[in-house]
């Protein structure tokens, strides 16, 4: 992997060519009192894992990632990072996309190419009491060679798409420099600017849809985002806000 020199100063870059995970592995060096913009990578994951602990295909050729953070915001405000990593994901794959080529940001956390699953990110955290965060975790995996063929959501890659070649180490600098901005940004700004691009280009915006809730599911018009980041789930002349859940096409 890269060693770090085309990365913002703010990243530590810590490269490895297997781990269970780079998840795991960054929230150990949290553990350990490591600062933020500690920034692992993988060749490879024994076992990495997704939302809800759903199985994550780690074969070689792909990019997996966690970044370290120690944002001084309550738990809740922090889980709107997972937005800035899907920003990064998506500035840093357009310039590699085909002419034509659809990306979208799913909520809460995935990005696709043409409506199919291209990245995922997963955050992690620990709290410090009173609400607030001791570091979160922000771990983004990308399609570039290869993905999953029995996933439950339809998922795609780089090469899959046509996208052109980019090297793993190219491609790692090009999402924490996009990273490092958004975060930036929503340091000094809040969540305003992110909600403003995520939207732009969010995946069935204004479209039926049905949200998998832990109690059973729930249709109903994607009608955006509230000034947190939460669904609003527009159901005949009622609005729903939803704060974790998994998105799908309405059923026909």
């Amino acid at each position: 992997m890269t060693d770090g020199s085309g990365l913002p100063a703010f990243f530590r870059l810590h490269g490895f060519a297997e781990l269970d995970s780079t998840n795991e592995e960054a929230k150990r060096q949290a553990a350990s009192g490591a600062p933020a913009g500690t920034l692992i990578s993988a060749l490879t994951q024994r076992a990495g894992h997704g939302r809800r602990g759903r199985v994550w295909v780690s074969a070689p050729g792909n990019l997996y990632m966690s970044i370290l953070l120690r944002p001084e915001r309550s738990v809740a405000a922090s889980a709107q990072l997972g937005f800035a990593a899907a920003l990064a994901v998506g500035e840093a794959l357009l310039p590699l996309l085909p002419a034509g080529a659809e990306l979208a940001y799913k909520w809460p956390n995935d990005v696709l190419v043409d409506g199919r699953k291209i990245s995922g990110i997963l955050l992690e955290s620990q709290a410090a009491g009173e609400g607030r965060i001791d570091w979160l975790v922000v771990g983004i995996g990308v399609n570039l060679a290869s993905f999953p063929e029995t996933s439950e959501y339809p998922a795609t890659s780089l090469a899959a798409a046509g996208a052109a070649p980019v090297a793993l180490e190219a491609l790692l600098e090009a999402v924490a420099r996009s990273f490092h901005f958004w975060y930036e940004r929503w340091l000094l700004h809040g969540f305003a600017p992110l909600r403003e691009a995520w939207l732009a280009r969010a995946h069935g915006l204004g479209r039926p849809i049905r949200v998998r809730l832990p109690e059973g599911e729930s249709e109903g018009r994607f009608a955006g985002l509230d000034k947190e980041g939460a669904l609003l789930l527009d159901i005949g002349t009622a609005r729903r806000r939803i704060t974790a859940g998994d998105v799908f096409p309405a059923a026909r």
